[in-house]
C-alpha cells in the first residue's frame, strides 16, 4: 500500500490542532496553545493566518516533516453560506467569504490557514469537510412562525455525521439506511434527526435555539428578551454574550465546568442538581421533537461529545428516552479522525470533492 500523508488542521479561539495522518493512522498530534500575550499583538486577519501558519510549519518541521511530504490538507470548516454534507475544494469564493464573513468563529481560520500552507508546494490542494453550516433541512423545518425570522442549520455536523456512521457499522448497515437522532453535547448541544443519510432538522445549537448546555442559553423567552434587550440596561453585545458565552450552566452557576456541577450535585447542592437535571430534561425534549420529525421511526439514538462522558447526564437522558429508542453512548469528539477519515476517503476514491459555490 502506498503510504499518502494527510495534514489535520481545527482551529480554536486560543489554539490550533495539527495532526498528519498516514492514511488511517495518526503518526504526529499536538494541540498548540496560544497565549493572550500573543493573540494581543494580532490585529488583522492576514497577521492571525501568517502566525498559525508559522506555528504549524515550525511544529510539523520539529517533528521531522515538511510541506513538501504531505499530500493532502484537511481542515476544520467554517461559517460558510449553506452547503450541502461533504468535502469541499477550498476556492477563491470560500476563502473570500471567510474573511469577509459576519459571524466570527474560530473555525473560520482552517480554510485560510490551509489555504496558505499550499503555497509552499506546488500541487498540494486544501480541503474542508463536513462544517458547522451543513445544511439539508427539509422545507418545513425551515419556518419559525415569522417571515422575517427563517430557522437555518448551524450544528456540530462533523462529529455528528462521524459518529453516525460509526455507529451504523456497529450494527453491520450504511448509515444511509438509518433513522437516527444523534445528540451532541460539548459547550453547546445540537440535537439532529438523520433520516436515511441526511439531516432533516436540528436546532441551531449557535445562538438561539434547544437545550441549554455549558455556556450557551438555548431557547429563551423571546418577549422576555425582547423587554430585557430594549431596557436600556444591556447593550447588544452584552445581550449576545447572555446567549452565547455567559447562558446556560455558566449564567446559573458561575462555570462552564459541567463536571465541577455534578460533584457539586452530588455534593449535596441542590441549585447545582436542579440545574444538571434541567439540562437532561430539555436535551431529552429536544430528542422526542426529533423522534415525530422521523415520524416514531428512529433506528437509534446516540449520546456523543464531551458530555456524553458523564454517567449522570448519560442516565438521566436515557429514563426520558430510552422508550423511543436504543441509547447508544459515543463519549467525546474526534474531529481530527473524522477529518482525516474524509481526506483518506478522498484520497481512495470513495467520495468526490464538492464546489463550493
Amino acid at each position: 500500500m502506498i503510504t499518502k500523508k494527510i495534514l489535520v488542521i481545527n482551529p480554536g479561539s486560543t489554539s490550533t490542532k495539527i495532526a498528519i495522518y498516514e492514511n488511517e493512522s495518526p503518526v504526529f498530534l499536538k494541540n498548540l496553545h496560544h497565549t493572550n500575550e500573543d493573540l494581543e499583538k494580532i490585529t488583522t486577519i492576514d497577521d492571525q493566518l501568517s502566525f498559525r501558519k508559522n506555528i504549524i510549519i515550525d511544529e510539523i518541521s520539529k517533528a521531522g516533516f515538511t510541506v513538501d511530504s504531505l499530500d493532502l490538507i484537511v481542515a476544520r470548516g467554517g461559517l460558510l453560506k449553506p452547503i450541502e454534507s461533504g468535502i469541499y475544494k477550498v476556492n477563491d469564493l470560500m476563502v473570500s467569504d471567510l474573511k469577509t464573513a459576519q459571524r466570527q468563529h474560530a473555525s473560520n481560520l482552517g480554510a485560510l490557514i490551509a489555504n496558505e500552507i499550499t503555497e509552499e508546494k506546488e500541487g498540494l490542494i486544501a480541503y474542508i469537510a463536513d462544517p458547522v453550516v451543513v445544511d439539508e433541512l427539509q422545507d418545513v423545518a425551515r419556518y419559525s412562525g415569522h417571515p422575517k425570522f427563517q430557522r437555518v442549520s448551524i450544528f456540530h455536523a462533523l462529529n455528528q455525521k462521524a459518529i453516525a456512521r460509526s455507529y451504523a457499522k456497529t450494527l453491520g448497515k450504511d448509515y444511509e439506511s438509518l433513522n437516527l437522532i444523534v445528540v451532541h453535547m460539548g459547550g453547546g448541544i445540537s440535537v439532529g434527526a438523520h433520516k436515511k443519510g441526511l439531516v432533516i432538522d436540528v436546532n441551531q445549537a449557535l445562538d438561539g435555539e434547544g437545550p441549554f448546555s455549558p455556556e450557551r442559553s438555548g431557547t429563551l423567552p423571546i418577549g422576555d428578551v425582547i423587554k430585557l434587550a430594549f431596557s436600556g440596561e444591556y447593550t447588544q453585545a452584552e445581550m449576545l454574550k447572555m446567549v452565547v458565552g455567559k447562558g446556560g450552566m455558566t449564567a446559573y452557576m458561575g462555570t462552564n465546568d459541567a463536571y465541577k456541577i455534578e460533584l457539586d450535585a452530588a455534593a449535596g447542592n441542590k441549585e447545582a442538581k436542579m440545574v444538571y437535571k434541567a439540562m437532561a430534561y430539555q436535551t431529552a425534549k429536544e430528542i422526542g421533537a426529533m423522534a415525530t420529525v422521523l415520524h416514531g421511526k428512529v433506528d437509534g439514538i446516540i449520546l456523543t461529545g464531551g458530555l456524553a462522558k458523564s454517567d449522570y447526564l448519560n442516565k438521566l437522558i436515557k429514563e426520558q428516552v430510552s422508550f423511543i429508542g436504543n441509547v447508544a453512548i459515543f463519549p467525546g469528539e474526534d474531529e481530527m479522525k473524522s477529518l482525516a477519515q474524509n481526506g483518506n476517503l478522498l484520497l481512495k476514491g470513495e467520495i468526490e470533492n464538492k464546489v463550493y459555490k
